[in-house]
């Protein structure tokens, strides 16, 4: 039976404790006898684990290296493998999906702070965690931040629920809407004198939005699935990912205006404008979920829609900036 006493979402909310355990010194040749005696009595049989008489884990066994080593006269600490990956009561299930996927594991036991065996994450609520995690990621990416519970897990879900979680949502990116024509009407007279301007808009808008995106899915994640990241190496290396990325794609959208439409200024603004877009839209994408974090908010359910509003804005505000900068420069303004 699933422990009760630790919050749902967490190991020690997940964790079996009816499980195979043996102690030290015992004859692997016991283990194996007590392990077919009790098979059917255990909540899960993926492993033997091995424990001090204070219950401290000391290592695990795989049922196939005890069938293996069940003619061998020898100790259970000669055979069990001492470097056990564990989790603690209260590690986010995420964090178990992790672990156990990364390390090609089918259970992982769960320990308290001097590792007394609590219990373990049985592999079949294993894969029932990381189900239920993908549909969440799927909701958050359709606009919709909420626990992935019983009442929508499936299509029959009614309409005016899935509306009225959705709405909410879809107001903020309105608002980004207005203020984002606010800036392009501030700037008509931009427009008025160099229309082609215009036609750069959505290509800018887009590929902002796509590099923020990859930046916030994958500062999102680390955070859930490394408690410790540190911030610092992680934006650094994101930085400088951001400064190739926006070189590579100012030059090419460059390269395309001046080819396509053989006005060299034209070029140079898309271009630059490209550039700085990107690296705008990395900075916020990878602050806002740390900042989020400060303030106990989830940023999986907060960046979104904030990070996409925010990203517009200023790439349109670059755009405009930086033209009205190069147009008042050669006096075309």
């Amino acid at each position: 039976m699933v422990n009760k006493k630790f919050p749902p979402n967490t190991a020690g909310g997940k964790m079996v404790t009816v499980i195979p355990r043996v102690q030290v010194g015992e004859n692997i040749r016991d283990v194996g006898k007590m392990f077919l005696k009790k098979a059917k009595t255990f909540d899960v049989i993926d492993y033997v684990y091995v424990v001090d008489k204070n219950d401290v884990l000391q290592g695990v066994i795989s049922i196939k290296e005890i069938i293996g080593a069940s003619e061998r006269n020898v100790k259970v600490e000669e055979v069990m493998k001492r470097d056990v990956i564990v989790v603690h009561p209260l590690t986010h299930q995420e964090r178990v999906v992790y672990l156990a996927l990364s390390h090609g594991i089918k259970a992982i036991p769960v320990v308290d702070k001097e590792r007394h065996l609590l219990g373990v994450v049985p592999h079949d609520t294993i894969l029932q965690i990381f189900n239920q995690e993908v549909h969440e990621d799927v909701f958050k990416f359709g606009g919709i931040f909420h626990r992935v519970g019983e009442e929508f897990t499936t299509i029959k879900s009614p309409a005016s629920l899935m509306a009225k979680l959705r709405l909410p949502w879809l107001f903020v990116g309105v608002v980004g809407g207005i203020i984002a024509a606010s800036i392009v009407t501030v700037f008509e007279s931009v427009l008025s004198t160099f229309l082609t301007l215009a036609a750069f808009i959505p290509v800018l808008v887009y590929m902002s939005d796509a590099v923020g995106t990859q930046s916030e899915t994958l500062i999102v994640r680390n955070i859930a699935l490394d408690p410790k990241l540190s911030i610092k190496s992680y934006f650094l290396r994101e930085l400088k990912v951001a400064i190739f990325l926006a070189s590579i794609c100012g030059l090419a959208i460059g390269a395309v205006a001046l080819a396509g439409w053989r006005i060299p200024l034209l070029g140079i603004v898309v271009g630059l404008s490209m550039c700085l877009s990107i690296l705008a839209a990395v900075f916020i994408s990878t602050l806002l979920p740390l900042l989020f974090k400060k303030l106990n908010l989830d940023p999986a359910i907060v960046t979104g829609p904030f990070a996409t509003m925010l990203s517009d804005i200023v790439t349109l505000a670059i755009y405009f900036s930086v033209a009205v900068l190069f147009l008042g420069y050669f006096g075309l303004l």
